[in-house]
Parts: structure tokens; sequence; C-alpha cells
């Protein structure tokens, strides 16, 4: 039997209150479980003592036992010290997809292009600024 320590939902709608239960991975969230262990409050201040509270002796006896957390639960107990802080795989599910990170590198391109052929036109406008005047045609002068 697949043990886990979870959060089974209690609370009306849009005011949460769970249990910490050990129950059989294959319950439903909220059905049956085996032992309540503790409760959380999400509503309360996170520095507040009532926010997470669990009976850490019978914590300890599930993971003897077996017992798996969630990882809400392993952040809980990381938290209290009763195990080890764990390293997460940073996902990368904000990033866009492919095709929207082809079109970003386009216009990062084309902006590029752009700056690329302004500086261009400044350093040729520059130099026809500095370069010396042309000294006018003979047939001007001679009109004069």
């Amino acid at each position: 039997m697949a043990m886990k320590i979870r959060l089974a939902r209690g609370g009306s709608k849009k005011r949460p209150h769970y249990a910490i239960v050990a129950t059989d991975s294959r319950m439903p969230r909220d059905g049956r479980f085996l032992e309540k262990l503790g409760t959380y409050n999400p509503l309360l201040p996170k520095d507040s003592e009532q926010r997470v509270q669990m009976n850490m002796e019978r914590v300890a006896y599930w993971l003897e036992q077996g017992a798996q957390p969630t990882d809400r639960i392993a952040r809980f107990l990381e938290a209290a010290g009763v195990r080890e802080k764990a390293t997460r795989a940073n996902m990368k599910k904000a990033q866009p997809g492919k095709k929207a990170q082809d079109r970003i590198k386009e216009r990062e391109d084309k902006a590029a292009a752009a700056k690329e052929a302004e500086e261009e036109a400044k350093r040729a406008a520059e130099e026809a600024k500095n370069a010396p005047a042309e000294e006018a045609p003979a047939e001007d002068a001679a009109s004069e």
C-alpha cells in the first residue's frame, strides 16, 4: 500500500482550510484517511504559529513507515527542521514556446540591423560634415 502524507481540503468556497492526513495514495483527496496529523490554514499570516500545526511524533512515525510527503507537506517539514531541504528543479513553464522564441529572435535581429543602419548613416553624415569643402568648379569662378 503506497502511503502519502498530504492535504485534505475543507472549508467553504474561497475560504480554504486543510487537514494534514496520512492516507493511501489511491484514495480521493478529501476521501478516507488513516490518521489526521495536523492542520494548515493558508488564510493566516505566514508568521503565525496557527498557520501550520502538526503532530511531529505521528508525522515521524508515518515517515518511518514509508509514507511519502507531497511537495507542500515536504516544504512544511523542511521549515520545521524535520527534513533536509531538497533541491527542486526550476521549471521552465513560464518560458514561451519555440515559435514565440523564434519570433522574438527575429524582432531582435531586425532591431539590431536597424540600429546598425542608423549608426552607419550617422557615421556617413559625420564624414561628409568633416570632409574639406570642395572648391567651386573653374567655370563658376570665371563667370563671376
